[in-house]
């Protein structure tokens, strides 16, 4: 009993020096932005994406650049000249993996050109630089972060956390992850995020967010869909519940239209990688699918992951779905995960789910109705997910409603108070008739997302005000496999190890009282699940295996 209270009591210190180191540095969310995209942009058209970018709460843009790509010449002055109009930051993101390695001579060369300006996003007095990719060349950066007293960033994902780390004798300042999507049919979890927090070791973690992947581009040799569905609700409430609270936050993508995870506005003039001489396409599955409702709520969760506090005027809602459901023509060759990252790859129809998704923003729930239609059909809903409705009552409410086997036709979703229709979203029609390729005259499945939002216009009973306590504890979350059972008790219990758990949301958590009667790993199962068996067992909840109440028979690895 002594040896759990000094643990929990160790933790919560390691927990308040974290939180102080952590406050020496502002948070800030960027957006993962292709510059590729933008070769005939003007000066305004840069002011527009930033314009949309400012009012969703985004600090700063990271430039993602291609080697040899004569784009970024000619488009950063205008970039640059945008983002001081604007008061807008931008930084770069080299990118290693499109056309090749950079060199040293060319990156110093461009950090020292922009790095000083007051547009470029700086951690402290320190302009910050990251990549995609480019491990290979990780020996540069000693010679690099010299000579521009860059703050390094990389991600460095192909190899994981703790390669990542180490490599250049440890020349990266910090780490961002890829790793933004389920793979299979698992919901993501934060165990990727977990293992940069321990091999970083109190260095800065940038995690990642993304809201959807689909990508169908031969040209890249890229066919195949990982699981969106509540992903963009998901990750949120993941970045805010965190035991380990990242540094900075990249949102994957603004623009990269090739893969559908684009949170920025439909623009022809970006639609470069659908053509026959780069992607190779065999439709366009962006034209006609906005994406811009999932910036409805970013001002909000922003401000929650940066100031522990946000505050709104008007109720609203954002949803999403497919408009193709499953098996509803030739999925073209798509696959549910990608055999090119060694993953088991499956049907897509056997990892995302024929739904529509939708999340609101709510003052109370008291008397609300989220109303679906298809068809003029108004579909059984149960409103909310029971972990989908936030502490307090204030905040963001998640659910779904399945879209019945043979259903098509318009698309409504309401959300009611009462008898009182606080919005409406006109959505995109479900249909079995899909796109044909003009390449294959074959109809084609997309597995892009359409997405709609609305507001209220009324702003009677706002303002509302929402904050996270820094005392709050995880209230909600799951885990895998073995941590199945002791994940769901020990988080609603207030204890949700990232190593081994997902915490869904924080609050204050009313544990049973104590029985002390400590457990501990059992044979076959490592140390991992030390702090969850003493936890667990501690207040009445003991699974034997993993856990046992003998010592010393486990956790010896």
């Amino acid at each position: 009993m002594g040896t759990f209270k000094f643990l929990v009591g160790l933790a919560s210190c390691l927990a308040g020096l974290a939180s102080v180191a952590q406050a020496a540095e502002l948070k800030a969310v960027f957006a993962h932005f292709m510059v590729g995209n933008t070769k005939t942009f003007t000066v305004n058209d840069w002011a527009t994406q930033i314009d949309l970018a400012k009012t969703a709460g985004i600090d700063a843009f990271a430039l993602n650049m291609a080697n040899n790509d004569s784009t970024n010449d000619a488009q950063l002055p205008l970039a640059f000249s945008a983002a001081q109009q604007k008061g807008f930051k931008l930084f770069f993101s080299f990118d290693y993996a499109g056309n090749g390695a950079w060199s040293k001579a060319t990156v110093k060369s461009m950090i020292t050109n922009y790095g000083s300006k007051t547009e470029y996003f700086k951690r402290g007095s320190q302009p910050l630089v990251s990549t995609f990719e480019g491990t290979g060349s990780a020996g540069d950066w000693s010679e690099i972060k010299t000579a521009t007293k860059c703050f390094f960033i990389p991600d460095w994902s192909s190899v994981g956390a703790y390669p990542a780390v180490s490599l250049a004798n440890g020349v990266a300042d910090g780490l961002f992850s890829w790793d933004a999507w389920p793979k299979g049919d698992q919901d993501m979890t934060t165990y990727p995020d977990a293992s940069y927090h321990d091999a970083l070791n109190g260095k800065p973690y940038m995690m990642p967010v993304s809201p959807w992947f689909y990508t169908n581009l031969p040209g890249y040799s890229k066919n195949w869909v990982w699981r969106g569905d509540d992903l963009w609700f998901d990750r949120w409430q993941q970045i805010l519940s965190i035991d380990n609270p990242p540094d900075y936050v990249q949102i994957i993508s603004w623009n990269d239209y090739g893969e559908s995870h684009y949170i920025g506005p439909l623009d022809d003039k970006q639609y470069e990688a659908f053509d026959s001489t780069h992607g190779k396409a065999p439709f366009n599955y962006v034209e006609n699918m906005p994406h811009d409702g999932w910036r409805a709520f970013l001002p909000f969760v922003i401000s929650l992951f940066k100031a522990g506090t946000a505050s709104f005027n008007q109720e609203g809602i954002t949803a999403w779905y497919r408009v193709n459901p499953n098996n509803a023509c030739n999925n073209g060759g798509t696959t549910g995960n990608t055999a090119n990252q060694l993953q088991y790859e499956y049907l897509p129809e056997a990892i995302i789910k024929d739904r529509i998704f939708y999340t609101a923003l709510l003052g109370s729930s008291t008397n609300v109705q989220v109303q679906v239609s298809i068809n003029g059909v108004i579909q059984p809903t149960t409103a909310f997910d029971d972990d989908g409705k936030p502490y307090g009552g204030i905040g963001l409410y998640h659910g779904s409603v399945p879209i019945p086997s043979n259903t098509v036709g318009p698309v409504t979703i309401k959300l009611l108070r009462g008898s009182t229709t606080l919005a409406t979203i006109t959505g995109s029609p479900i249909t079995k008739s899909c796109t044909v390729s003009p390449t294959s005259g074959i109809a084609l499945q997309n597995y892009n997302a359409w997405v709609g939002s609305a507001l209220s216009s009324s702003t009677s009973g706002g303002p509302y005000s929402s904050s996270i306590s820094p005392s709050s504890t995880c209230i909600s979350g799951f885990g895998l496999y073995d941590f199945t059972g002791l994940c769901s008790f020990s988080c609603h219990n207030g204890y949700c190890p990232s190593s081994a758990c997902v915490c869904h949301q924080r609050g204050v958590a009313s544990p049973p009282a104590l029985t002390n009667t400590p457990g501990y790993p059992a044979p076959g199962y490592t140390a991992i699940y030390t702090g969850l068996c003493s936890f667990d067992c501690n207040h009445g909840y003991c699974p034997q295996p993993p856990c046992t109440l003998t010592p010393n028979v486990g956790g010896s690895q």
